[in-house]
Formats: C-alpha cells, structure tokens, sequence
C-alpha cells in the first residue's frame, strides 16, 4: 500500500468525526456513523474504487429485513463461492423473518465490529466487511482464502523416521500442524501486528504452563519495537530482534518442522511463526539447538550418538583440515613423517603459488561452485556441482596450479560441512575457516589456538534472549544434559532449566 492509502484513511475517519454528533471523544472518531451511504462513499474513496479493481462491494436489499446492506472485500483474498454461497444467497433469498443478520450467515465465524481501523485491518487480510443501513457497526465475516502451496516434506531438515510434514507460507496452516501434536488447554497463541504499512500478523506460540514470563515478555516487547513499515516474514523478522544484529554466531534458530517446534514448546520455548514464510522462529536459541537434528531422537540411542559424533568431527574437520596443513606445512614440518614430508614437497614442487594462497584460492573456488549449484535451476544443479568440482580440480593439478594433496584437503573439509544440518551454523563453521586460515599462515598452529580460543570467549560472551549461549554446559544448569550426547529417553526427565519454565521435571505426576 502507498501513502495515498493512509493519508485517505485519516481523511476518512477525520470526515467521520466532523459529520458524527453528540459524542465528540477521541474513541467516536474511529466509529462507523451508521448512514450506509457515507459509509460506502467513504470505503469507495479509501481503496480508490473502482479504479481499484483488487477491491469489491455488493449492494443488496435483505429480504424480509427490508434493509439495503453493501459487502466489501478483496477478491485476491477471499472466497468468491463462500461470499455468494454463504453470505449473499441466505440474505436476499430468505423467506423467513430476519431479526439478526448472523442467525442467516452460513460462515464459519462472524463478529460485529464498530471501530474502522479494526474492521479496515480485517478486510486487508481476506475477511468481508458487511454493513447494514441504520446500524453503527460492521460484521466481520471469515472468508479469508489466499493462494499457497499445501504441506510438502522438509527441504532443509530431512529425517529418516520422523514425521515428512513441514511449515508452509500460512500461518494458521502452521499452527495447525503443531496444534495437532500438542493436544492441551495450555497452549496459546497470541496475536501481534508488525508494519506501519503492510499490517504483517505474527504469531507467538507458547504453552502458558512452561514458559517463562521473563522470556515471553522480551519476545513480545523486541516484537513490538520494530518501527518498520513491512517486515514480510520470519527470516527479516530474525534480523530485527536478535541480540547481536552483526554477529557472526547465529542467536535465533529457524525450523522448517512442526514436530521440531513442538518438541521445543513442551521444554517451555516459545515460538513464533508468521504468515509468508515457511519456517518458525524458536527463543531462546542456544548453540546446542543449531547441532542437534530432528534425526537425533527418532533414532535409536546408539545410533543417534553415532551421528552427533559424526557431526561434531565434521565440523572440526570442517574448522580445523585446511588451517592444520598450513600450519604444518609451513612451522611445524618436524610433526610430518619424512616419507611424508617428501611426497608433499614433491607434489608441490612444480606449484608457483605459496601454500596459503594456493589454499585460499582452491577454497574460494569451492565455495564459488557451491553457490552456483544453489542458484542454478534445480535440474541442472546437482550436475553444474559435480561437473565443476570435478573439472576445476583435475585441471588444476594437471596446469600445476594446485597440488593434489590441497584438492583433498579441500574436499575433505568441503564435505565434512554438508555433515552440518542448520543452515546458518554452516555459514558461521564456513567464514570461521578462512579466518582459521589466515591465523594458521601467520603464526602456526599457535594463531589456530588463539584464534579457537577467542571463539570460545565470543561465544560465551553471547545471549539469546536473556540465555547464556552455551547453557547448559556453561554457566551449569539443571537439565537433561542433551548437548554433545543424548541420554536415554528414559533417563530425560528434566526441561532445560537456562529457559526458566515453570515446571522443571517432565515425569506425569498421577494422582
């Protein structure tokens, strides 16, 4: 919506104050003055009708009722069958006598409304605004059908027993899905509008037993500071109420799975999903929730350890392959066996370029071919990473530009980052291993240490939310101690204690 939209909703409810009489405060201003005609005129004036052909009204007499009524909606929005089935028919073509225009509705929900900005803020997001000669409020009518996609199986976070639902672009889509998994009078969900111009609705979802006052109050209070004029979705969302805006770390974790999310409300989280966007919003956010995976717990207790360990060497490996070969290489040579030693300096001796740039080079290559095969059509993505990854590292041994031994380091380290599942942890460990890098090529294996050093203090330095970054293992908290490993189902009976939910134990108290 542009300026004019607004600057005809002030004029509109400014003509209204003036023409109403007998009630001058400051709560009349915003009501509807009960003369359809003005109302309709000033309606047509405020979505620019007719010129405006995304905006709709329908003049009607109700028959019995002997009242002229006028419906408005947004055609791009709503149900045209609903509106006629359920709305218009009943009333023009009932026989019997109407006292209350709501005994004749068809619709699932309907409301009287008598504030225009309430009622103008319905209609915008798909609801039918009807209106009936002599009285001085509007009906709301649920009618609100927007296009979208239907539930599919998770892109990002793929499981091999979980369940193969993930969010879609609706947010009472969303709610749904996690609803149906938590089948309890406490959970809640509670309403929020965001954008001066475009009125995005964001949902923050929690159960009102387990959630921590003090976490749900900031959620909502970083909700309502945001001064923008759109924020379409919960990916822009992040960027406004994390705590650190230009942090490397990744402080709020988004989820694409309804079962993820509910997981994390029954531990006393909260969550908050908004409609455009496919993902859920969870706080607070720890480290350990970007490492764990939905897999962790549908597998068995021995083979889902057996993939966090995989996990946490992969991205080790991911930190740690390329920065060691230079620091190797290049301070500590005494470490490589001779025979070793040898085969490197030989497989480097035709190579014109030193160790770190020859690595950093075949490292930006990499990442290169894995952002085109990202932004490439998806039939022939697969096929442009491959084929370049392929080709860029035969041809650059064969032209002896790179040796062979830094295309396996590079491939090792390339692969192991698949192994990270959270999307944005995997940027962090990708940009983390160039800074590795370069403290590796200026003072060895001591600048990789000081440099894993002050990662670990930023990292314990950060909060999500009011929660230490790496709770529960520091600061120590009472939980289940589901970090590096996992226990035994049977053996996690506490909630994480860093959330401050209300109640700690997870055990059925039978009465």
């Amino acid at each position: 919506m542009n300026n004019s939209f607004f600057k005809k909703r002030k004029a509109f409810v400014s003509e209204m104050s003036q023409e109403s009489t007998g009630n001058t405060s400051d709560q009349s201003l915003k009501l509807f003055s009960g003369n359809l005609v003005q109302d309709i005129n000033h309606f047509k004036q405020l979505y620019s009708f007719p010129s405006n052909v995304d905006f709709m009204l329908r003049e009607f007499t109700i028959n019995k009722m002997e009242r002229r009524a006028v419906l408005f909606y947004i055609p791009s929005l709503t149900d045209a069958k609903l509106i006629d089935d359920a709305i218009i028919k009943p009333l023009i073509m009932n026989d019997r006598e109407i006292t209350d225009v709501t005994s004749a509705i068809g619709a699932s929900a309907i409301r009287a409304e008598a504030e225009i900005d309430k009622a103008v803020h319905e209609l915008n997001t798909g609801d039918s605004l009807l209106l009936v000669e002599g009285q001085r409020h509007a009906y709301i009518i649920k009618t609100a059908l927007a296009a979208g996609r239907s539930v599919e199986k998770p892109q990002n976070e793929t499981t091999l027993f979980g369940p193969k639902e993930s969010f879609i672009e609706k947010a009472d889509v969303n709610i749904s899905l996690i609803r149906k998994k938590i089948r309890s009078e406490d959970f809640t969900v509670e309403k929020m509008t965001i954008g001066g111009r475009s009125n995005n609705e964001v949902f923050i979802i929690y159960n009102k037993e387990l959630a921590s006052e003090r976490v749900l109050n900031e959620v909502k209070s970083r909700i309502g500071a945001i001064s923008k004029d759109a924020v379409q979705n919960i990916s822009l969302l992040v960027q406004h109420i994390e705590d650190r805006k230009r942090s490397l770390v990744p402080t709020v974790l988004q989820t694409e799975r309804p079962d993820r999310a509910a997981s994390f409300i029954e531990d006393g989280y909260v969550i908050v999903v908004m409609n455009n966007s496919p993902f859920a919003l969870v706080a607070p956010s720890t480290f350990w929730s970007f490492y764990h995976s939905g897999d962790d717990h549908y597998l068995r207790f021995i083979n889902g350890n057996f993939t966090r360990l995989l996990r946490i060497l992969a991205m080790f490996i991911t930190l740690f392959t390329p920065s060691a070969y230079i620091a190797i290489t290049n301070y500590h040579m005494e470490m490589l066996p001779t025979d070793l030693l040898l085969a490197i300096a030989g497989a480097r001796e035709m190579v014109p370029f030193p160790a770190i740039l020859e690595l950093l080079l075949l490292e930006l290559s990499f990442e290169l071919i894995r952002e085109a095969g990202v932004r490439v059509p998806v039939p022939i993505g697969p096929t442009i990473g491959i084929v370049g990854a392929l080709i860029l590292g035969q041809a650059g041994v064969e032209a002896n530009v790179v040796s062979p031994i830094v295309v396996i380091v590079v491939a090792l380290s390339g692969l192991s980052s698949y192994a990270i599942g959270d999307v944005n942890l995997n940027y962090t460990i990708r940009i983390t291993r160039f800074a590795f890098l370069i403290a590796a090529g200026l003072m060895g294996i001591f600048g990789m240490v000081l440099c894993f050093m002050a990662g670990l203090i930023y990292l314990t330095s950060l909060k999500s939310f009011g929660v230490p970054y790496l709770a529960p293992l520091s600061p120590k908290y009472k939980s289940s101690g589901d970090t590096v490993f996992r226990k035994l189902l049977t053996n996690e009976r506490l909630r994480p204690g860093f959330t401050k939910t209300k109640d700690l134990t997870k055990d059925t108290v039978s009465e």
